[in-house]
């Protein structure tokens, strides 16, 4: 037989609104455009067995990881939860 008996299901919802924009931010932008540049001079420099041009690219992964998180510092990333100011960067 089936369990018809009513059931109260719990919703878990998060203390606050997510920001809007999903991460589309000149910080983020900035360290995928990097990333995936650096990616491929890597993944073509393993190809034609060019060590040297491997660090290149890995060398070029760690600058857009780093001048990512230097742009969200400066006001160019994700906006931190809770902030009211109005004059805050986007």
């Amino acid at each position: 037989m089936a369990d018809n008996s009513p059931r109260t299901e719990l919703s878990y919802l998060p203390p606050s609104v997510p920001p809007a924009n999903h991460g589309h931010t000149r910080a983020a932008w900035f360290t995928t455009g990097v990333v995936v540049l650096g990616s491929v001079v890597a993944g073509v420099a393993m190809c034609f067995a060019m060590v040297w041009l491997v660090w290149v690219g890995a060398a070029i992964v760690l600058v857009g990881a780093l001048g990512g998180k230097v742009l969200s510092v400066a006001g160019y990333g994700q906006p931190r939860l809770g902030t009211t100011d109005p004059n805050e960067r986007r």
